[in-house]
């Protein structure tokens, strides 16, 4: 179990004092701990607010999401907690709406995309922590073995792109990992590719429309039917397999997030990244993934929390967490800085082609309490679409009718 982090303070005679539940973002490292983010932030913020307290505890996202849970479930909710989603807690009517918490230049300060995904029934229960987008990464040594002058912008430019690399003996020109780690992100980027994607703007799943049949049968035919994916089977290809694979040099080209520059960089491997390519053309959008910051209602604490998460989603203080690991920020005011900061890191002014993609992004339809076994059924059976003489049709119906289910919606 992580400790309670209490920064030094106290709520004082008639003071109160805010919980605060978070996630574990470092390596393991104790200088990489998000303890030393949270310590920092609650000992500037009780600096500021003497009649508060703010004790933190820190627990690793394989365990933070159902702490919470339990803790919820026994009467015993956190003030704020900050973990993977929101919506069952929101459903269930346990958490306080950002217009109740936030003063309103914090709450215009998200960014719409990302706001706009933690909305439940048009209103904003999930405030976005940090956020990351995906992009085409590419082995510019490969590509410059291969004769591939460019990265592509469509899908027959990515073939064509693959097909030279395949000649040129690169064990796997395009890295597709539709395994159970990672299948959910990858399907929903060649959703995006062709125009499609899991829901409609009304929030009804369209996992078997037609954009995303098409999008499964050129996957089918045209990449992993030409052997263009290299010679691990699809379904069973988890993302840090590839991830790996990348840094050591054998992958040509692959949908990657910003930790894979730390380790493409790690093993001297030069790169470059591209827009997203789609089937005409660079796809109007990507995939965007955002976590979640929350507040229940039973803690009585509803004035001092807003207060907490307004200095919370300062500019400074978002820069400060999302540059010690590589994520994107959630707000415009921080987006700006760090688009504009002449002296800015090097590390930080990376991250800024992936913060370019952040405005247009779609994301998980996290709002949805049936996402997460929606979720799970994708990974079991999405890698089924590209193998051969599959019925992409019948398979993406399949998870149609399964997901409609969970979502209590009859066709």
């Amino acid at each position: 179990m992580a400790p309670a982090l209490t920064a030094c303070g106290s709520g004082g005679p008639g003071g109160k004092t805010l919980t605060v539940v978070a996630a574990e973002y470092g390596d393991g490292k104790p200088e990489n701990s998000s303890q030393k983010y949270w310590e920092s932030v609650a000992r500037t913020f009780m600096g500021d607010h003497s009649g508060v307290k703010v004790e933190v505890q820190v627990y690793s996202w394989t365990e933070v999401d159902k702490k919470v849970a339990d803790m919820v479930a026994a009467g015993k909710a956190p003030d704020i907690a900050q973990i993977g989603a929101y919506a069952d807690f929101a459903a269930a009517g346990k958490l306080i709406s950002a217009d109740q918490l936030l003063s309103v230049p914090t709450q215009a300060d998200f960014l719409f995309s990302i706001a706009k995904a933690g909305e439940v029934h048009r209103m904003q229960y999930g405030l976005p922590f940090v956020s990351s987008t995906r992009l085409l990464f590419y082995n510019k040594a490969l590509f410059e073995k291969a004769g591939v002058v460019k990265a592509p912008e469509s899908w027959a430019e990515l073939q064509a792109a693959a097909t030279k690399l395949k000649v040129a003996r690169v064990k796997i020109p395009f890295g597709l990992p539709l395994g159970p780690e990672e299948a959910p992100a990858e399907t929903m980027l060649w959703m995006l590719g062709n125009g499609g994607g899991y829901t409609d703007k009304n929030g009804n799943y369209t996992i078997s429309g037609s954009k995303n049949v098409e999008a499964f049968e050129w996957l089918r035919d045209e990449l992993v039917g030409k052997g263009l994916t290299g010679p691990g089977n699809p379904a069973r290809t988890n993302r840090q397999e590839l991830f790996d694979a990348f840094a050591r040099g054998e992958v040509g080209m692959l949908h990657g997030h910003p930790s894979l520059m730390q380790q493409a960089e790690a093993k001297d491997v030069k790169y470059g990244m591209a827009p997203l390519p789609g089937r005409h053309g660079r796809a109007a959008s990507t995939m965007g993934v955002a976590d979640w910051v929350m507040a229940f209602k039973q803690t009585g604490h509803k004035k001092e929390v807003g207060q907490f998460l307004d200095f919370l989603y300062s500019t400074q203080t978002v820069l400060d967490f999302t540059s010690k690991y590589d994520l994107l920020p959630v707000t415009q005011s921080a987006s700006d800085k760090m688009m504009k900061d002449d002296d800015a890191s090097a590390r930080r002014k990376k991250l800024i082609p992936f913060l370019e993609q952040l405005k247009n992004a779609e994301f998980y339809p996290a709002d949805k309490t049936s996402w997460a076994k929606v979720s799970k059924t994708i990974k079991e059976k999405i890698g089924g679409t590209v193998q051969k003489g599959a019925d992409v049709q019948g398979i993406l119906d399949e998870i149609q009718r399964e997901a409609d289910s969970t979502d209590g919606v009859s066709r």
